[in-house]
């Protein structure tokens, strides 16, 4: 199994990185802050204004290090990686499975099933741990919702309809995401805003799926697939559709009972956004908050359900990357989405 390296953030405002031998080097201000053996990481992730030697592209590309651009808020700009790794036959037989009816409706629906699944399990978890019965009564009923939709699943055919299902899910999930929170510092969800975030947790939900996408995009490449040949986010120029197929599953099970763990155990507050206009984003502290709550997440284990085996948090993307590896090579006969209780 594949050892989970380390993603190193750079939050500080025109930080400066080069390399020396097998090392990265980070300069602030003039004054080197620190050197971290290549060999320990996997990507770099650049927020803001900062600068790089252009050597150190280089350098990167050769240890297949992939850095991703954001801006202050977390919005993505762009990528920097090496030469394209893996076999080109398992890319075109990716290609080629675009175009197999048969394959992309399987394929989508297991992959539906698995993200309904997992936001009816966040909801099971709520559930139990409810005092009051009637609140308990509540999430159960949405959880038999969202049970009836992914049964529904398996008879429709086309795509588009199961679109249509995976709206009507989210529509249900998040209408009980404010239930699910207890801020002690009084945050709310509302509803569900993306472009910009409206409010404080949506704006936690963007900064971490933003992070997830450049998890399941890196790990794509590392198997040797493409992230941009997706199957139920449609094909579109400069845009992983496949990586955004792929982290569907796992955003309820990784990003929202971890942001939910955030607000309710208080460790986020007012002090960490801020806002411009109408939009709500987390400001310098709140992300250095954030980012250290999600590197250790990545870093807790778990027993992956289908390969039986435990795996650290933050290699599941490399993990489901390479069971559909596998589901082209035609060692498995379908792809087993990530479902987590």
């Amino acid at each position: 199994m594949k050892h989970l390296l380390e993603t190193l953030y750079i939050l500080t405002p025109d930080s400066y990185l080069f390399h020396r031998n097998e090392t990265i080097c980070i300069s602030i201000g003039g004054q080197e802050k620190a050197a971290i053996p290549v060999g320990q990481v996997d990507a770099i992730v650049f927020f803001g204004k900062n600068t790089l030697s252009t050597s150190l592209i280089g350098f990167c590309s050769q240890h297949h290090i992939t850095m991703t651009f954001l801006d202050t808020n977390g919005r993505f700009y762009g990528n920097v990686c090496g030469p394209v790794s893996g076999n080109v036959l398992l890319r075109k037989k990716q290609y080629d499975s675009i175009s197999d009816c048969e394959f992309s409706t399987e394929l989508v629906r297991n992959m539906l099933y698995g993200k309904i699944c997992n936001s009816k399990n966040v909801l099971m978890r709520h559930a139990r741990n409810q005092k009051n019965e009637e609140a308990a009564k509540q999430f159960y009923q949405t959880a038999e919702i969202l049970s009836k939709i992914a049964r529904q699943l398996k008879d429709y055919m086309d795509i588009d309809a199961m679109r249509g299902l995976e709206g009507a899910a989210a529509t249900a999930y998040f209408a009980r995401f404010d239930d699910m929170l207890s801020s002690p510092n009084g945050f709310r969800f509302e509803t569900r805003s993306r472009r910009p975030p409206r409010n404080e947790v949506n704006a936690v939900l963007s900064f971490i799926y933003t992070q997830l996408t450049h998890d399941v995009r890196s790990a794509l490449e590392t198997v040797g697939l493409d992230p941009a040949a997706g199957y139920l986010h449609t094909l579109r120029p400069g845009r992983p559709s496949f990586a955004l197929d792929l982290m569907e599953e796992l955003r309820a099970p990784l990003c929202d009972r971890f942001v939910l763990s955030l607000f309710n155990k208080g460790q986020l507050s007012e002090r960490d956004f801020h806002t411009d206009i109408d939009a709500v984003y987390l400001n310098d502290r709140g992300r250095r908050t954030v980012l250290n709550a999600w590197r250790s997440r990545k870093q807790e284990k778990i027993q992956h359900p289908f390969l039986k085996e435990k795996i650290v948090i933050g290699l599941i993307p490399y993990t489901q990357a390479m069971l559909f590896a596998r589901v082209l090579r035609g060692d498995l006969d379908c792809y087993p989405p990530f479902v987590w209780r």
